[in-house]
């Protein structure tokens, strides 16, 4: 991270991204504590890079911002970021913060992965934003975790510190997934005979949600053609038999994740769920198996049944994240 100089805010306007596999979102902030507005969605695989999106972005807004240029940034990436330039895990975007900085002509530039920056949105949202298992309120007094099955598995925590909330990323999709009964176990053995490692993500994202759909196919005798995400979900919502099986399957293994993630971070303020997928789930989500394998913890039952879960139902919220990573950015060199 860089800083402004004289120890004052980044200086506006701002450039905030939430830069995923599948869509690139940026949005606009005209000065420090003002609403991010002019939010737009790319597609990744439309541009070939972060540098041609940005531009492309801004030449878009340029008529409503009368042409001003950017002097601050945060981008939230779905990737493990660095200093050095590195490559984005599902894009194959590359990312040079300093060229990025040159290119763009700014005086800040943050780059932090992208559930570091949901997870900095966690203990500003409000009910509006989110959907609870049981109309229990995540509690931002204590540690709050967020998974989210998008393209990819993203995880990351947050908690109080100092007088300000820190996030706490990590690459968790790529822990192993653990099986809980005997169909779990066979449909992992499935998935093996093609990957050697069996992570969360490999089976609990966009990407993976495919592969999960075959693996059980395969082990119940019912395979078929392989189905991409999008109708997998749809057929699955609509009663095909195999499609819904898949999705019950997703969300069970997907709770006891998210159970694994409560009990490692400590998140006893709640568990939020984001990502692309979970919220076109709707009814089905909060009628499926999750919560039970949530808090399916042995003699940590009664532990896990006090946290609260919830689907985060505001597409745009790691914007607001992104930009509490800026406002940040000066305490951190």
């Amino acid at each position: 991270m860089s800083a402004s100089p004289g120890g004052m805010l980044p200086p506006a306007p701002w450039l905030l991204a939430d830069i995923g596999g599948t869509n690139a979102r940026f949005g606009w902030m005209a000065a420090h504590g003002q609403p991010v507005t002019l939010v737009r969605s790319l597609e990744v695989s439309q541009h070939a890079g972060p540098m041609a999106a940005a531009a492309a972005y801004l030449a878009e807004v340029a008529p409503l911002t009368n042409g001003a240029m950017p002097r601050s940034a945060a981008l939230a990436v779905a990737s493990a970021v660095s200093e050095a330039p590195f490559v984005m895990t599902n894009s194959g975007w590359l990312f040079d913060r300093a060229a990025l900085a040159r290119a763009l002509g700014l005086e800040v530039l943050v780059l932090l992965n992208d559930f570091e920056a949901l997870a900095l949105s966690l203990p500003g949202l409000t009910p509006a934003q989110w959907r609870s298992h049981d109309g229990r309120a995540p509690q931002p007094r204590q540690a709050l975790a967020v998974i989210g099955p998008g393209t990819g598995l993203g995880v990351a925590g947050v908690v109080a510190h100092g007088g300000r909330w820190q996030a706490v990323p990590g690459e968790g999709g790529h822990v192993t997934l653990s099986a809980a009964d005997a169909l779990e176990d066979a449909v992992l053995q499935q998935v093996r005979r093609r990957h050697d490692h069996v992570s969360a993500e490999r089976l609990l994202s966009g990407i993976g949600l495919p592969l999960l759909h075959d693996a059980l196919g395969a082990v119940q005798g019912t395979a078929g053609t392989t189905l991409a995400t999008e109708e997998l979900v749809q057929r699955g919502l609509d009663g095909d038999a195999t499609a819904r099986r898949t999705l019950e399957l997703f969300c069970a293994l997907l709770g006891g994740f998210a159970g694994n993630v409560a009990l490692t971070l400590g998140a006893r303020g709640g568990v939020f769920i984001g990502g692309g997928i979970v919220p076109r789930l709707g009814d089905f989500f909060f009628a499926s198996a999750f919560r039970e394998r949530f808090e399916a913890k042995g003699r940590f039952r009664p532990y896990m049944q006090a946290i609260p879960t919830a689907v985060i139902t505001d597409t745009l919220a790691a914007l607001g994240g992104a930009a509490a990573a800026l406002d940040q950015s000066l305490l951190t060199q």
